[in-house]
């Protein structure tokens, strides 16, 4: 897969983490608090694509020839979900620290189970998973760093904005693998 695909693909995923990033900085967050987070959504996001792939990867065989297809579908419900909510403006309050204990450990797995199918899209394709797996967590890692950054100078109104583009770039990656599917 060519590195700008990758690259689409991690922005695209790591605007939810973004987001979040955001309105987590609503919080004061110390340095090692920020760092927290960002690392483990990185993590996560790195993570979640290797799952979904080693499961994709039994399933493919099952149903090579509609690939592209279910690859397609895949990333439209993911980006559309993320388009979806991002319109939504769901309330980002804080009550708990978000870089700390069971918090961090879900704020992680919810921005990163559209990755979990990523995986999946790809191992239905036949693409290898460790290069972009390791793109995916320091993209999104690096930018929940700086959302949280951004967050405590500009507000949260960027969050919204950036869940929308995330998932008009996934939406925009299906449909170019729906279109290549033969």
């Amino acid at each position: 897969m060519p590195f700008f695909d990758v690259l689409l693909i991690a922005l695209g995923l790591s605007m939810d983490a973004f987001a979040v990033s955001l309105g987590a900085s609503a919080r004061t967050m110390a340095p090692r608090a920020t760092f927290r987070l960002s690392f483990h959504f990185g993590l996560f996001q790195a993570l979640m694509p290797i799952g979904g792939w080693l499961l994709g990867s039994e399933v493919a065989r099952l149903v090579a020839s509609f690939a592209g297809v279910i690859a397609w579908a895949l990333l439209t419900v993911v980006g559309g979900h993320m388009v979806y909510a991002g319109v939504r403006g769901e309330s980002q309050g804080w009550r708990v620290d978000p870089s700390k204990g069971m918090a961090l450990v879900m704020l992680s797995v919810a921005t990163s189970l559209d990755a979990f199918a990523v995986g999946f899209s790809l191992a239905m394709l036949h693409s290898p998973i460790i290069y972009p797996a390791c793109v995916i967590g320091v993209v999104t890692g690096t930018l929940s760093l700086i959302g949280v950054r951004v967050g405590r100078r500009m507000g949260q109104g960027l969050g919204r904005p950036m869940a929308i583009a995330g998932g008009v770039i996934l939406l925009a990656i299906g449909l170019r693998m729906l279109a290549s599917a033969k």
